[in-house]
């Protein structure tokens, strides 16, 4: 069978060579080549791998262990803060879990499409042994799973998962007359984990000095002040540090880190401790004094 082809500059012409017929099948069927496949071959594995991670991603999430627990109690703790207690009573092994000052857990709401929050328990681990309750500090922040936590009623349910995370590793700073020094400090929310190490036990009144610098933007905005008098009674001297307070304080003034770089006085860095919660920036700042002035970084704490 004679193929007509057009030749660019030329006239038709007939011809049945096996060149002029592979010629002109391939400019009638043109056929996909190894380097155009290419491209949709790393296409589909990237869908494929893409696949397998979302799958694997979601058997994750299903694994995550829910546990409904009752409220117990909802109570004002500072302008925007609530103290909450939950019941673990009957679910004992979440009561284990807990173990080590300085963990958390997650929380969500039943029949609630919010996402989970991460609460740092502010009970002594203790107390969920001897008596059943995990007890938090929350900051009702608008739009947030937390806000919705706090409009709650006693007996409503929640969901906890086991308690996570390293907790402060105390080890790090004892036995404790080797570290009679141990420097606390927290901001807002974050003397939540704080209050659990110190009512859990710091050895502190075997300790020669152990400060706590607490700072709130107020005494409105400061949690736990009913709880300094049993706190100094065990051996912890506190330092409340307000940086917007009223005509009438008297007290610190500013942050935290300021604070305690005026007036931080003589210690021994090799036999000083410390334990951080709060705000990046004061843990930052305040690790870098510390570290500048000798104390080694692994004797400082921090729960994450």
């Amino acid at each position: 069978m004679a193929v007509l082809i057009h030749l660019p500059n030329s006239t038709p012409t007939l011809g049945i060579h096996a060149s002029h017929i592979s010629i002109s099948k391939s400019l009638l069927r043109p056929s996909m080549t190894v380097s155009k496949l290419q491209p949709l071959r790393r296409l589909s594995h990237h869908l494929r791998r893409r696949s397998l991670a979302v799958s694997a991603s979601a058997v994750r999430q299903d694994t995550t262990l829910w546990t409904p627990t009752p409220l117990l109690q909802i109570s004002p703790a500072a302008e925007s803060l609530f103290n909450i207690t939950i019941d673990v009573s009957e679910s004992p092994e979440l009561a284990a879990s807990y173990t080590k000052a300085g963990q958390y857990l997650q929380l969500r709401l039943q029949d609630s499409d919010s996402k989970p929050s991460f609460l740092a328990i502010a009970s002594a681990p203790s107390l969920a042994a001897s008596k059943g309750v995990f007890e938090f500090l929350v900051k009702s922040v608008a739009g947030s799973t937390a806000e919705l936590l706090c409009g709650l009623n006693k007996g409503d349910l929640v969901e906890l998962t086991p308690a996570m995370g390293k907790g402060f590793d105390i080890d790090q700073i004892s036995p404790p007359e080797n570290y009679q020094t141990v420097l606390i400090f927290a901001t807002g929310s974050g003397i939540s984990p704080i209050r659990s190490l110190i009512e859990e036990g710091l050895n502190a009144n075997v300790r020669s000095d152990v400060r706590l610098y607490y700072g709130a933007r107020n005494l409105d905005r400061m949690a736990y002040q009913d709880k300094f008098k049993e706190w100094k009674s065990s051996g912890v001297d506190i330092v409340p540090v307000l940086s917007q307070p009223d005509d009438s304080w008297t007290g610190e003034r500013g942050y935290v880190q300021a604070a305690f770089t005026r007036e931080r006085g003589n210690y021994g860095p090799q036999s000083t401790g410390a334990v951080l919660c709060g705000q990046k920036q004061m843990a930052e700042e305040v690790t870098a004094v510390l570290v500048a002035d000798g104390v080694s970084s692994d004797k400082i704490l921090k729960n994450f």
